[in-house]
């Protein structure tokens, strides 16, 4: 069998790659009769005589390829017919901008395999860049609170050379006595927004301890769920009614506004779920944010201060929520939001090297040898015979190309 590692082509370029150099070879010795193919590229945070070193063949295309592996959408020309491709193709959610791929990948008869579909028997995802998205995006809210009150300077994340160096950059954070932060959600991107948490001079309480209490030092406190929403009659909050029927809740975290200086957002969201922080909470008077982190970016969703995406080279923009519109950060008033969408990027190798690790202990096994679970037919989003399968059906219309 033959795998092939693509040149990423999307714009603008992406550096991080599915699989590493020393992982690519790894994978080579332990199933003998795989062989791994790098299309050769000068974008990659590895480069070519990287792989070339560890004795991986660079050729100039795919053709010879059983297995194509890359990370973001693949541009339509250039998918190859009746091959398996697996990248994030961002089209389980019917997104309009990538209907063409899907209905292309139909058309060419490709077996897709996407990451995001790629999880467990209890439907929790295996494969994802989730992790390295909150570390990167809580190194970067501190950032942002150094430039807006002045206290410190952090050298950008996409200008270090790797976590190693953003972990010495942290150095540099300087909090008053009763700074507070909060956090929303855990998972992948929660969980890694807590490692950059654990390296900072601040002290973690409970969430009624956060909001009952006075402290002399910096304290955060990180929400679950049901310490952020409440149904709406004031029964008791049950978590799985709560994602089966969002429509019987409300937000209930008001109280942690009046309460906080930051906050990051680093939840799931679903677009049937209620708001968590509208615009009236952020034009109270007893309002105390002035930074707001929000690493999980849903545009026009649960933040109201989330107006747009930013940039990697541009992470920051001011929100007037009284005119409910983009400000100057640095204006009095303004809430400074950082809402980069693609975080990971900042730390290509780093997070190129967690993402390869993933694959080679949850799903490579998988794909290579046994499945018990049916794990690898599960997150096969089309076959060979250009159709979708059964869990994805629901697609039919957006990849026909009905839906506009």
């Amino acid at each position: 069998m033959k795998i092939g590692i693509i040149r990423e082509g999307k714009v603008p370029p992406d550096f991080r790659v599915p699989l590493t150099p020393k992982q690519c070879k790894a994978i080579e010795i332990l199933y003998p009769g795989v062989e791994i193919l790098i299309q050769k590229s000068n974008i990659r945070v590895f480069k070519d005589e990287a792989y070339a070193e560890m004795g991986l063949k660079l050729v100039d295309d795919l053709q010879a390829c059983d297995l194509i592996f890359g990370v973001k959408e693949i541009p339509v020309d250039m998918l190859i017919p009746n091959k398996t491709y697996i990248f994030f193709s961002h089209t389980i959610k019917k997104q309009v901008h990538n209907q063409q791929l899907l209905h292309s990948i139909l058309e060419k008869k490709i077996r897709l395999i996407d990451y995001e579909n790629i999880r467990d028997k209890s439907n929790k995802r295996l494969i994802g860049f989730g992790r390295y998205a909150g570390i990167v995006g809580c190194y970067n809210t501190f950032y942002t609170w150094g430039l807006k009150t002045g206290a410190f300077q952090l050298k950008p994340a996409h200008l270090c050379k790797d976590r190693q160096e953003v972990e010495e950059e942290l150095k540099k954070v300087i909090l008053r006595e009763n700074f507070k932060v909060v956090l929303t959600g855990f998972g992948r991107v929660g969980n890694g927004a807590r490692e950059i948490m654990s390296l900072l001079p601040i002290k973690e309480i409970s969430p009624e301890e956060y909001l009952t209490e006075t402290y002399n030092e910096p304290v955060f406190t990180h929400l679950d769920t049901e310490d952020y929403y409440k149904r709406k009659d004031g029964k008791e909050f049950v978590k799985q009614e709560f994602y089966t029927q969002p429509e019987l809740y409300i937000s209930n975290f008001e109280p942690y506004a009046f309460n906080s200086d930051m906050y990051m957002p680093c939840h799931f969201w679903s677009s049937k779920s209620p708001i968590i922080l509208g615009r009236e909470t952020l034009i109270s008077p007893h309002n105390r944010i002035q930074v707001i982190g929000d690493i999980s970016c849903d545009v026009n969703g649960p933040i109201a201060s989330t107006l747009r995406a930013s940039k990697i080279g541009d992470p920051i923009y001011g929100f007037d929520p009284f005119q409910n519109s983009e400000t100057d950060f640095s204006q009095e008033g303004s809430i400074a939001v950082m809402a980069i969408d693609n975080l990971p990027c900042e730390l290509p190798k780093d997070a190129s090297e967690d993402f390869g690790n993933d694959l080679i202990k949850n799903f490579i096994p998988r794909l290579l040898g046994e499945d018990p679970d049916g794990i690898v037919e599960k997150a096969t989003q089309t076959s060979f015979a250009g159709e979708l399968m059964p869990n994805y059906k629901y697609l039919e219309d957006y990849a026909r190309g009905l839906l506009t």
